[in-house]
């Protein structure tokens, strides 16, 4: 037996259980009982291992299990020749030390004045302590308006015990940045010496959500009239019930909305009218129902669909046809690039790509996978080449994807949302601290004196706009 065992693993070496064919197996199977055995025993094996390995969420690839990542070669850093790069000096000095030796720190025997003289700048973060101000707030009659009046004190919200300036920070903390609630307070307790808990933290987090959604507001109205639209959506969780976090962003700005549906439902709360300008997306199917001036479907997204199936269709009428789809799509990226090519030259080949994408739709395919993708080629044979003709259009929808890339931290850090208040919040608060993130602008300040401007007149300043310096 042990003997039939080794002559079959031999003859099955190669094999890949994990992705085992229907014809795979029943080639084991006709080789009889101990082929059938050989490889039963194989598999507890690798279960047996794959058990004894660090646990790994089902939605995830085990990091021993992943592929080695390509480099390119290239080595990382500025060229030769090239000026270095370091942090710049600081304009201001605080404080000034002398350093002089009274003895040699080696032997201790005695030292001259000073041969030589250098100056060293040091940065750094002193020990924080929390400023407590205690305001007396004095009232006074007012005869015309028959009542007492007082001032206001506009360092924090009404009847808030926390200032302005550590509601932005802690904010900006979460939802601009993923840190969890646990590691804010810790940041508080042991660094700034500011006792808080979990709870005080939401409190302050919703009283600004509630005040900063006129910005949000305004952040959905500059996205729907924007030229250029990246649009994406990813997994959510809300009270452990699947939701879906969609992403609307540009250049300046960003908005996200946490829905229950992945589909039409979702999109027509965002756009409430038909959208003019070009929208870039994925393939998903939900984005046919928009209303667009133009769209731009990813091409990154369609190079991946063609690696992903040449893992495991090594065909030849496949390879053919993905090699010449490849060698269209590489092209057009190649020409968006150049700009040593004439109007008359770039508009005669832009013209030609249009001819050879028609030449390999109507082409009679006999792969099954060639024969898919050419379905969705033609379905959206008008949003493939949207780029070329407009310089600010690019051909992928990377800029959603890195967008929405710091809600998927927070998701994988806090588990996303135990609420609809909460997902509310989210959403509302993260469009805030990102958008002003693209805007170059300083999140702590300029919120903590939009709350200071909204204690003393009641109402929120406009959401700043992008610095000129920056535009």
């Amino acid at each position: 037996m042990v003997q039939a065992q080794e002559k079959l693993g031999v003859q099955l070496t190669g094999l890949n259980l994990a992705e085992l064919t229907e014809e795979e197996a029943n080639k084991i199977y006709e080789q009889g009982r101990e082929a059938v055995v050989f490889v039963l025993l194989k598999l507890a094996q690798k279960l047996a291992e794959q058990e004894q390995s660090p646990s790994t969420p089902s939605a995830m690839i085990a990091v021993y299990q992943k592929p080695a990542v390509r480099t390119n070669g290239k080595t990382p850093g500025q060229k030769d020749g090239h000026d270095g790069v370091r942090r710049a000096s600081p304009v201001k000095i605080d404080q000034y030390q002398e350093h002089r030796l009274k003895s040699c720190p080696q032997c201790g025997g005695e030292v001259s004045k000073p041969a030589r003289t250098r100056k060293r700048i040091i940065e750094d973060i002193p020990q924080v302590e929390p400023v407590v101000t205690e305001h007396t707030i004095h009232g006074s009659y007012c005869s015309r308006c028959e009542k007492i009046v007082e001032p206001v004190v506009a360092d924090a919200l009404p009847g808030a015990t926390i200032g302005n300036n550590l509601v932005a920070l802690t904010a900006w903390l979460h939802y601009g940045l993923g840190n969890t609630l646990s590691q804010i307070v810790s940041v508080l307790n042991y660094h700034l010496q500011f006792k808080i808990s979990e709870g005080g933290l939401i409190g302050m987090w919703n009283r600004l959500h509630e005040i900063l959604y006129v910005w949000y507001e305004q952040i959905a109205e500059e996205a729907r009239k924007a030229g250029v639209l990246h649009a994406d959506e990813t997994g959510w969780r809300v009270s452990g019930i699947t939701h879906w976090l969609w992403c609307f962003t540009t250049q300046t700005t960003s908005y996200y909305m946490i829905d229950k549906s992945r589909g039409k439902a979702a999109l027509m709360k965002f756009f409430t009218e038909a959208f003019e300008g070009i929208l870039i997306t994925d393939f998903w199917a939900a984005y046919d129902r928009i209303t667009a001036g133009l769209k731009q479907k990813c091409m990154v997204h369609l190079f991946r669909e063609i690696e992903k199936v040449l893992v495991r269709n090594k065909s030849p009428a496949w390879l053919a046809f993905s090699k010449k789809l490849k060698r269209l799509l590489r092209d057009t990226l190649r020409l968006k690039k150049r700009d040593d090519v004439s109007e008359q030259q770039y508009a005669s080949r832009r013209e030609r790509f249009d001819v050879r994408l028609d030449e390999i739709l109507q082409q009679q395919w006999e792969d099954a996978d060639a024969q898919r993708i050419v379905k969705r080629l033609t379905k959206y044979r008008e949003d493939l080449f949207t780029f070329l003709d407009h310089d600010d259009v690019p051909a992928d929808n990377n800029h959603a994807e890195r967008e929405i890339r710091p809600a998927v931290i927070i998701r994988k850090n806090s588990l996303c949302n135990r609420s609809q208040d909460g997902a509310d919040m989210q959403a509302v608060l993260m469009s805030v601290y990102r958008t002003l993130k693209l805007r170059g602008i300083n999140p702590i300040q300029t919120i903590a004196m939009a709350l200071r401007i909204y204690v003393q007149t009641g109402k929120v300043p406009p959401l700043p706009t992008i610095p000129t310096s920056l535009g």
